[in-house]
């Protein structure tokens, strides 16, 4: 088994979900999903199809997204895995409905971080082991650091 290092190609700094499912129906799903929790979303979607074909599977919204999202699958490029770029919403917006739909089983990482993605390659394919998301803290928040918090929430609405 070789283990590998993927960097998430994100030039825009974009929010992106990254997940595994089981059926080659997540594509249609998970596009519906997408459609009926945003109303006008953008976004584009790739899944790693495990068995078969073995293609990329792909739709979206916007084609650029799309392409973005065909390109960093083909670079992970272990089965069932999915990658979702979003263009005009957040993935609080939209990851319940992503994980209600049945052939979705996890959710690596929804993020506009930098996200690396730990791969196990064998012979038979490779597969998703996890993911560094971002950045090492680098303390503990104190009180003005809990003030901007709920501050800041506030301020973009997600707290009355």
């Amino acid at each position: 088994m070789d283990l590998k290092l993927v960097q998430i190609e994100n030039p825009d700094g974009l929010n992106l979900i990254l997940g595994q499912s089981h059926f080659i129906k997540t594509v249609e799903d998970v596009h519906e999903a997408l459609v009926g929790a945003v109303p006008g979303i953008q976004f584009g979607l790739a899944f790693c199809e495990a068995s078969g074909d073995c293609l990329v599977r792909h739709s979206g919204t916007e084609p650029k997204l799309e392409q973005l999202a065909i390109k960093n699958a083909q670079t992970i490029g272990a089965g069932h895995s999915f990658i979702v770029f979003l263009g005009n919403a957040f993935p609080i917006n939209v990851l319940q409905a992503i994980q209600r739909v049945p052939e979705v089983c996890r959710i690596f990482c929804a993020t506009a971080n930098a996200v690396q993605v730990i791969v196990a390659e064998t012979e038979q394919g490779r597969g998703i082991l996890g993911v560094i998301d971002g950045a090492t803290p680098k303390g503990v928040e104190d009180e003005k650091g809990i003030a901007w918090r709920k501050g800041f929430l506030r301020k973009i609405g997600y707290k009355g």
